[in-house]
């Protein structure tokens, strides 16, 4: 019998500390990702700053430099802290 309450309990730590803070996290992140638009700075998962310039279903065409652009995936894109900042201020 003790053993069984020492597994619910190991259980119930892992979901409390582990599991359901990496779940928050992750639907913040999605939400961000949806609200992102046109001119929000941003930085891809490969370490790429720029602007975005074009926003689509699941694409995103962003300004690196002087009429350099790049489609990127959305998935693979954050915002940048200031922009992040911003965002959540304005709620």
């Amino acid at each position: 019998m003790m053993s069984i309450i020492m597994l619910v309990l190991i259980f119930v730590v892992f979901y409390f500390f582990m599991i359901r803070p990496q779940t928050k996290k992750q639907k913040e992140i999605q939400k961000q990702r949806a609200a992102m638009k046109a001119g929000d700075n941003v930085i891809t998962a490969g370490g790429i700053y720029g602007k975005i310039k074009e926003v689509k279903e699941n694409t995103l065409l962003i300004e690196i430099s002087d009429n350099v652009r790049i489609k990127v995936d959305k998935n693979s894109v954050y915002l940048t802290a200031d922009d992040a900042q911003q965002a959540a201020a304005g709620k």
